[in-house]
């Protein structure tokens, strides 16, 4: 992988780090290419049953990096200027977003433009008190990426997402809370804990019915209720076929508590 993106799997558990401290883990392109990798690498790992999405220093991602970008215009290289977003930013939503297992933001600082993005295309967010979102996009005169015209509205609601898209601020972790942009928030210092409590208990659950059930919710978004309903169908045949239905079957049957392997 490289530096700017660090990868650990410890019990089940794949921590992503984006490791650009000084620069506010903001996106250039080797960034861009080793966290679409990454994430891949993540989703495709049989030993990795939740991932944590998180940043190093006081960012938990503040999006493109704006100094690269300035030096492509000026050099009006338009191919690495717009060829980002297919190549890149959409790769790494869709892979975050389409994963088969759950996947936590723990946002340890700002997550602005694609770094909001991203955390929005996770299934919780765990948020410092002392983190924020900012939705900065039309804040230098561009659309939005990474997902987040997908996401946002199904958050918080098509009217809420327009006015935040159209006028960026930055969100504390106490409103996101109330907008339902942050799942939790917990004091910065216990940031570390808090996450690796909630990624422990879906790393002991069981995986493939957790990647059924958000690629369920996914899916429902944009078909009719048959068509929901054939693909919950298909899905209930799949988590009925693994062996982490047949023991908490027998468990339940045996008044146990279940214990999943995530096959």
């Amino acid at each position: 992988m490289s530096d700017s993106v660090l990868y650990d799997v410890s019990a089940g558990v794949a921590t992503i780090t984006l490791n650009r401290p000084e620069a506010m883990n903001s996106l250039d392109t080797a960034t861009k290419v080793a966290l679409r990798d990454t994430v891949r690498a993540a989703a495709e790992d049989e030993a990795v049953r939740v991932v944590v999405l998180t940043g190093t220093g006081r960012a938990f991602c503040v999006g493109q990096d704006l100094k690269e970008h300035i030096g492509l215009l000026q050099a009006n290289d338009a191919d690495a200027l717009w060829n980002t977003v297919p190549d890149h930013y959409a790769p790494i939503a869709l892979a975050l977003a389409e994963m088969p297992k759950p996947v936590i933001a723990s946002v340890n600082g700002v997550a602005a433009g694609a770094g909001a993005s991203m955390a929005f295309a996770c299934d919780f967010r765990v948020v410092a008190d002392t983190a924020g979102f900012n939705l900065a996009f039309t804040g230098i005169a561009l659309s939005c990426d990474t997902g987040i015209s997908w996401t946002l509205p199904r958050l918080i609601g098509q009217a809420k997402a327009t006015e935040l898209l159209y006028f960026p601020r930055t969100i504390p972790a106490d409103e996101a809370l109330t907008l339902g942009l942050a799942t939790s928030v917990v004091p910065a210092d216990q940031l570390v804990a808090a996450t690796a409590e909630l990624a422990a208990k879906l790393a002991a659950g069981p995986t493939i019915a957790y990647g059924s059930v958000r690629q369920s919710l996914a899916y429902s978004a944009t078909h009719t209720l048959a068509e929901s309903l054939a693909f919950e169908a298909d899905k209930m045949r799949l988590t009925g076929d693994t062996e982490d239905h047949r023991n908490a079957v027998a468990s339940f049957v045996a008044k146990e508590k279940p214990t999943f392997h995530g096959k």
